[in-house]
């Protein structure tokens, strides 16, 4: 990469593209909340990435990456897929922690370092929380069959099949309660102030629309009927 990339870069660039997937309108303001930075600092440095032709701004104010700003956010988004990988696959590290150690190790990764971990692990797998390379707007996760749990059928059997990774508290939440990718569950109840009453392998648990909105899940198919053998005889 360039020597112009820096980490704050990378990661205000890293932040377009996860705000523009939950269909936010990115302006220096949502940076500020999601980084977790000053709006002076925010503002400095969104004047810095537009000299540097990573950033414009449309008519309404609205931040956008160029192709240049783009491709530099994909680049970190792979390297940060590829180190959570790393880290479950190879160290055995537990899925509810490794976000926060790839946003640390992200920015340390040397293209020959990526490229031995692309021959490892290969770049089109799911990471552990189930979630694709580039983060995915909710229409998109739709057409891989999935749907949110808020929005699960009462009755129905499911297995977590993505998780919102960006909150830690979440996912350290959904880890003691035994939810995880690839947990089965059973929706028991859908209650009128949008909580859900589910069967974990924990025990039954209720569930709150800041949890269930953010727990993608794939329905279980049922099981085909055994069929009967017939003997012949003759």
């Amino acid at each position: 990469m360039p020597h112009e990339i820096t980490i704050s870069k990378e990661d205000y660039l890293k932040a377009i593209i996860e705000a523009e997937s939950e269909g936010e309108t990115v302006i220096p303001a949502l940076l500020a909340q999601w980084l977790k930075v000053s709006p002076p600092a925010v503002t400095k440095a969104v004047k810095r990435l537009r000299e540097d032709g990573f950033i414009e701004a449309n008519r309404h104010g609205a931040l956008q990456l160029t192709a240049k700003g783009r491709e530099t956010a994909h680049r970190t988004a792979l390297r940060h897929h590829l180190i959570e990988r790393m880290l479950s696959e190879v160290f055995g590290m537990e899925w509810h922690q490794i976000h926060a150690e790839a946003e640390r190790l992200e920015h340390a990764v040397s293209p020959a370092f990526e490229a031995k971990l692309i021959e490892k692990l290969g770049e089109n797998c799911d990471c552990p929380h189930g979630n694709r390379v580039l983060p995915e707007t909710p229409a998109q996760t739709r057409r891989r069959g999935l749907i949110p749990l808020s929005e699960a059928t009462e009755g129905a059997d499911y297995a977590v099949a993505s998780l919102y990774e960006r909150d830690a508290r979440l996912l350290e939440f959904l880890h003691q309660l035994g939810i995880g990718p690839k947990v089965g569950l059973r929706v028991l109840q859908r209650n009128y102030d949008d909580t859900v009453l589910v069967t974990t392998p924990h025990g039954d648990v209720t569930l709150g629309i800041a949890a269930t909105g953010k727990i993608w899940v794939r329905p279980k198919q049922a099981s085909e009927p055994r069929r009967r053998k017939i003997n012949n005889r003759g």
